[in-house]
C-alpha cells in the first residue's frame, strides 16, 4: 500500500511557484541606429510592332503592272513635266525596340532613443 502512495505522489503534478524579480536599475536609456540600403536594377524592353505596309503615290507616272510588282516598270506620262514616285513597303513585325536600363538606389536611417525609469 505504501508503494502505491509513493507512486501516486510521484505521478501527481506539482505546483509551480515563481519568484518575484526586482530590476537592479533605477533609470537608464538606450539608443539604436538602423541603416538600410537597397539597390534595384531593372531593364524594360518594349517592342513596337507594325503591320505589313505597301503604299505608293506619285504624279505624272504610270506603272506597267501592279505597283510594287517585282518586274514592274514605271513610265513618265508627259516627258517635259515634273514627275515623282514614292513606294513604301514594310513587312509585318518589329518596327522598333526600346530598351530602358535603370538603377534605383535608396538608403534610409532610423534613429531611436528610449529613456526608462523604475
Amino acid at each position: 500500500m505504501t508503494k502505491w502512495i509513493i507512486l501516486l505522489s510521484l505521478l501527481s503534478p506539482a505546483v509551480a511557484r515563481a519568484n518575484t524579480v526586482t530590476p537592479q536599475f533605477t533609470t537608464g536609456s538606450m539608443q539604436s541606429t538602423t541603416t538600410t540600403s537597397q539597390t534595384i536594377t531593372e531593364e524594360i524592353v518594349h517592342d513596337v510592332l507594325g503591320a505589313e505596309v505597301k503604299t505608293w503615290s506619285g504624279t505624272n507616272v504610270v506603272p506597267s503592272s501592279t505597283i510594287g510588282a517585282e518586274n514592274g516598270t514605271y513610265s513618265v506620262v508627259t516627258g517635259a513635266t515634273e514627275w515623282d514616285l514614292q513606294i513604301t513597303t514594310r513587312d509585318a513585325g518589329t518596327i522598333e525596340t526600346i530598351t530602358i536600363d535603370r538603377t534605383i538606389e535608396t538608403e534610409s536611417t532610423t534613429n531611436s532613443y528610449s529613456i526608462f525609469a523604475q
